[in-house]
């Protein structure tokens, strides 16, 4: 894990609304974070390619599900 210093910044009523970090913390973050998405597959929408079979007509089936909502 990467030693990150900050300032937390609150607000009036104590709370934490924000974090200062320094720009050379920040570039270390971005990397890291760059990293992680192209080492994550899940992102490829790809896989999911292709078509489905419906047994209902989608319109029917959204007036089903707002009339349970009532």
């Amino acid at each position: 894990m990467v030693e990150i210093k900050k300032q937390i910044i609150t607000n009036e009523a104590m709370e934490p609304v924000g974090v200062i970090i320094s720009y050379q913390d920040w570039q270390k973050i971005e990397a890291l974070l760059k990293n992680q998405i192209s080492r994550d597959n899940s992102l490829d929408l790809m896989a999911f390619a292709g078509t489905i079979q419906l047994t209902i007509d989608p319109l029917d089936y959204q007036r089903q599900e707002r009339e349970a909502w009532q």
